[in-house]
C-alpha cells in the first residue's frame, strides 16, 4: 500500500471521530446563545479559557514524549507508558489538592463581580475535578493511538461527547419541562432547579468526564506503578520544553478571552467576550479539521522518522495538507452568511467581522503545528519553547495594546499575527536544523490566493453567498486542474 494511503487511512479514522464529535458539540452553541445572555455566556468563555491553560500544564507535554520515546526505545515500551502516566498523575494530584485548599481565592479572581464569588466557587470546584480527571486520561488515550487502536478510541471519544450533550439537554431542556408539566417529579425538581444557571454546563462536562475515565479503566488497568528514573530523566529533558511550548501555544488561544474581561468595562466586558467566544465557535470548523489531522499524524510522523524519504514524505503531506486549510478557509468564508445561524441569536452577530482573521490565524496554526515535527523529531524541542514564548509575547504585549480600543478585534488580530510569526520563525529554523525540501512557492502561491479571495468574499461582496461560492469553486477548479496528476502518482507510488 502507498504510504500515503496508510497516512490518509489512519488519518481519515481519527477525522471522522473528531468531526463527528466536536459537531456533536457544536450544536450547543445555538443552543447556548439563546437560553443563555451574552455575559452568563462569557462566563462560559472565561471558565474554559481558563481550564485549557491548566490542561497544558497537567499534561507536561508527555503525550508527545510518550510518542517520541516509544519508537527511541521500542524494548522499553512498558517503561514509557508507566513513567508518563505518573509524571502526569503527580503532577494533577498535587494541582487538585492545591485548587481545592485555595479555592477562595481563585473563585475571587475569577469573578468579575463580588456578588458573584460564591457561583465562582461551585465553578471552580467542577472544574478542578474535571481537569484532574482529563488529565490522568491523556496518557491512556495516547495509548490507543500509539497502539493503533483508532475504533476504540472513537467509541470513548463519542461516549464522552454523547454524555456531556445528553446532560446539556436533560439540564436545559428536560428538567424545566417536567417542572412545568406539574408531573410527579415537578416539586422536587423546581426545590433545586435554577434557570439559565450556567453550571448546569459544567456538571455535564464532570459527569462526562468520569464516564470517559470509568470507559479508560482497561488501559489503567495495564499500568504498573514501576518508576525508571533514568529514564525519566531523558524523557523529562524532551518533555518540559514542549510543556513550555504547548502552554504559550494554549496563551495564544486563549489569553484574549481572558484579558478581554479584565481589560473592558465591567459594563460591557462579559458580554464582549460572550459575542467573541460565540463567532470563535464558527472559526473552529478549521480548527477541528486541524486537531483531527494532528490525531493521525503525530504517532505516522514519528513511526515513519527511520524510512529513507521520510523528509519527502513529510513535504508532500503539508503541500496537500496546505492545499485542503486554503480550501476550506475560503469555504468558510464563502459561506459564514450560513454558518452564522448557528448562533441563533443575532445580538451575537456583530462580531462575524473577526471570523476572517481567526480563520487566518488557524491556517498559519496549521501549518506551524506541521512543520514543528523537524525539532520533534531532532529532539530539539528547545526551539519549539523559544517560538513558542516569541508567539505568547506577541499575544500578551498586543492584546494588552489593542484591546482596549478595538475589543475583541483587535484580540482576532493579534491571534492570526502571532501564528503567521511562529509559522516563519519555524520554517526558517527548521529548513537550517532539519532540512525537509517543502515546495514553498506553490504552498504560498495557493495560500495567498484564497487569503485574498477570502477577504474579497467578506470585506468587498459583503457576504454574498453566490459570489463567494463561485470564487470557491474557481478556486478549487485550478487546484484540481494543476494537482490531479502529481496527486493520483503519490497515491499509487508504493
Amino acid at each position: 500500500m502507498s504510504v500515503y494511503k496508510k497516512f490518509l487511512g489512519q488519518t481519515a479514522i481519527y477525522g471522522i471521530s473528531t468531526v463527528l464529535s466536536r459537531l456533536f458539540n457544536f450544536i450547543l452553541t445555538p443552543i447556548y446563545t439563546n437560553v443563555y445572555p451574552k455575559g452568563v455566556y462569557g462566563i462560559f468563555t472565561n471558565m474554559y479559557a481558563n481550564a485549557s491553560i491548566i490542561n497544558a500544564i497537567l499534561a507536561f507535554g508527555m503525550e508527545s514524549t510518550y510518542f517520541r520515546y516509544l519508537n527511541k526505545f521500542e524494548n522499553r515500551k512498558e517503561q514509557v507508558y508507566n513513567n508518563s502516566f505518573l509524571c502526569i498523575v503527580f503532577i494533577s494530584i498535587l494541582f487538585l489538592i492545591s485548587g481545592l485548599i485555595f479555592i477562595n481565592p481563585i473563585a475571587s479572581y475569577l469573578a468579575s463581580d463580588a456578588a458573584d464569588i460564591a457561583s465562582y466557587k461551585l465553578y471552580t470546584q467542577y472544574f478542578l475535578w474535571i481537569l484532574f480527571i482529563d488529565a490522568i486520561c491523556v496518557i491512556p488515550f495516547a495509548k490507543l493511538r500509539a497502539d493503533g487502536k483508532a475504533t476504540k478510541y472513537s467509541i470513548v471519544k463519542f461516549l464522552n461527547i454523547g454524555t456531556f450533550v445528553g446532560f446539556n439537554l436533560i439540564f436545559l431542556f428536560a428538567v424545566p419541562a417536567l417542572i412545568k408539566g406539574h408531573g410527579w417529579l415537578a416539586q422536587w425538581l423546581a426545590s433545586w432547579y435554577q434557570t439559565q444557571w450556567i453550571g448546569y454546563v459544567f456538571i455535564s462536562n464532570l459527569i462526562a468526564s468520569i464516564v470517559t475515565l470509568i470507559a479508560l479503566l482497561p488501559e489503567f488497568a495495564k499500568i504498573k506503578f514501576s518508576f525508571d528514573k533514568v529514564l525519566f530523566k531523558s524523557m523529562f529533558t524532551y518533555s518540559w520544553p514542549i510543556l513550555v511550548a504547548n502552554l504559550s501555544f494554549i496563551i495564544n488561544e486563549n489569553l484574549d478571552k481572558i484579558v478581554l474581561n479584565k481589560l473592558l468595562p465591567p459594563a460591557i466586558a462579559d458580554g464582549e467576550v460572550g459575542i467573541y467566544g460565540a463567532v470563535c465557535k464558527i472559526a473552529i470548523f478549521l480548527s477541528i479539521f486541524i486537531t483531527a489531522f494532528r490525531l493521525g499524524a503525530e504517532p505516522f510522523f514519528y513511526s515513519h522518522a527511520k524510512h529513507k524519504n521520510a523528509k519527502n514524505t513529510y513535504a508532500i503531506i503539508l503541500q496537500y495538507f496546505a492545499i485542503a486549510l486554503a480550501i476550506m478557509f475560503l469555504g468558510l468564508v464563502a459561506n459564514i452568511e450560513i454558518l452564522k445561524h448557528f448562533i441563533r441569536n443575532e445580538q451575537y452577530w456583530v462580531g462575524l467581522p473577526a471570523v476572517p482573521y481567526l480563520l487566518l490565524g488557524y491556517v498559519c496554526l496549521g501549518i506551524y503545528m506541521n512543520l514543528s515535527i523537524w525539532y520533534r523529531l531532532s529532539d530539539q524541542t528547545r526551539f519549539g519553547l523559544y517560538i513558542s514564548v516569541i508567539g505568547a509575547i506577541i499575544t500578551i504585549v498586543f492584546n494588552f495594546v489593542l484591546i482596549p480600543k478595538y475589543s475583541y478585534m483587535g484580540s482576532a488580530w493579534v491571534s492570526m499575527i502571532a501564528y503567521f510569526v511562529m509559522m516563519v520563525i519555524s520554517y526558517i529554523l527548521g529548513q537550517k536544523y532539519y532540512p525537509i525540501p517543502y515546495n514553498l512557492k506553490k504552498i504560498s502561491a495557493y495560500l495567498i490566493v484564497a487569503t485574498v479571495l477570502s477577504f474579497c468574499s467578506f470585506f468587498v461582496f459583503k457576504r454574498n453567498i453566490y459570489i463567494g461560492n463561485a470564487l470557491l469553486i474557481a478556486f478549487v477548479g485550478v487546484i484540481v486542474y494543476l494537482e490531479k496528476g502529481d496527486l493520483i502518482r503519490f497515491l499509487n507510488k508504493k
